[in-house]
């Protein structure tokens, strides 16, 4: 999801003999080291701050030379990256979605706020922004800058080392995994329906669900699929996710879950969720599983917390007129 993620906390020793950062460029289209050094840069202050800087969308977006955006990038004398921001226009109407990260070892200097300076001259329209973590300097930033508090996004979490929930599908019900090239329009049919209301999730397009099929971390095993088992019928889906980073623990992911409107309150959404969970574990070997949930979803914040999730971390969207 589109949004800014700026932070400038107190840094370590490092920070004291780090170059100061140059004035900010401004491109609509990175090069292949430029890109290497934003996805180091977020790896670093991913580390450090215990959440990524930079959503799925945007890392898609960057290896996507047709993707309309606006690439801002602060470098120090010696040519090091020290902050990075990303401007999806997109849908300029609606709001341009900007994500913004500064290297932990040049924080406390004014990179962050050069950098939203230069935003803010870049983009015009409406601004939405997501501090990922809700950083209290993020916070600081924002308010400075004239944006307000909007929404919030929730990552939940919870082990799979103990007692997972059995999957019990309400009758003429059947799981089958996804089959890519078959189910796409249906899937996205289903999908689109079930977060109508939702801002991002709800307006995914057949490029966004193929773009996705083909990365690496695609497993159709895991995108599970529940069809009435007389026709065939689509019903909803339990598409799981694992990430793998070096030197990090492997974690799943309940990706995207969804039921179709007219198949609500069946206890389907609940089957869906313990299938999930169970093959992630069983099948993938994981001992922990993270999700995402608006704040203000509350039938679905219930849903998962009934399920042995507990709250994580906060992602606080930003907006500006």
């Amino acid at each position: 999801m589109t949004g800014v993620s700026s932070t400038e906390p107190t840094s370590g020793p490092e920070s004291e003999t780090a170059t100061p950062t140059g004035p900010v460029a401004s491109t609509d289209r990175l090069t292949t080291a430029e890109i290497a050094d934003v996805l180091a840069l977020a790896g670093a202050a991913g580390d450090t701050d215990g959440a990524d800087p930079l959503d799925e969308h945007v890392l898609l977006r960057l290896r996507d030379p047709a993707a309309p955006a606006v690439h801002l990038t602060a470098r120090a004398a010696d040519g090091t990256l020290t902050g990075y921001a990303h401007l999806d226009t997109t849908a300029p109407a609606e709001g341009v979605g900007v994500e913004l990260v500064v290297h932990p070892a040049y924080r406390r200097r004014g990179t962050g706020r050069t950098l939203a300076r230069g935003v803010l001259a870049a983009a015009t329209g409406p601004l939405r922004a997501w501090a990922h973590g809700d950083h209290p300097s993020a916070a600081a930033l924002a308010v400075d800058l004239g944006f307000t508090r909007a929404r919030v996004l929730w990552q939940l979490r919870r082990p799979l080392t103990g007692a997972v929930p059995m999957p019990a599908l309400p009758e003429g019900v059947e799981l089958r995994a996804f089959r890519p090239g078959e189910d796409d329009e249906n899937w996205l049919a289903v999908n689109n329906a079930a977060f109508a209301q939702h801002p991002e999730q709800g307006r995914w397009t057949l490029d966004d669900l193929r773009v996705r099929l083909a990365e690496p971390w695609f497993d159709p095993a895991g995108f599970l699929l529940a069809v009435d088992a007389a026709t065939g019928r689509l019903l909803g889906f339990h598409w799981t996710k694992v990430h793998e980073r070096p030197g990090s623990a492997r974690i799943g992911e309940v990706y995207v879950l969804g039921v179709d409107p007219s198949v609500h309150r069946g206890g389907l959404g609940r089957a869906l969720t313990a299938a999930g969970l169970a093959h992630l574990r069983e099948q993938r070997g994981l001992d922990r599983v993270m999700l995402y949930v608006d704040e203000s979803n509350t039938g679905a914040v219930s849903l998962y917390e009934r399920t042995g999730f507990a709250r994580w971390s906060a992602h606080v969207n930003y907006q500006r007129a």
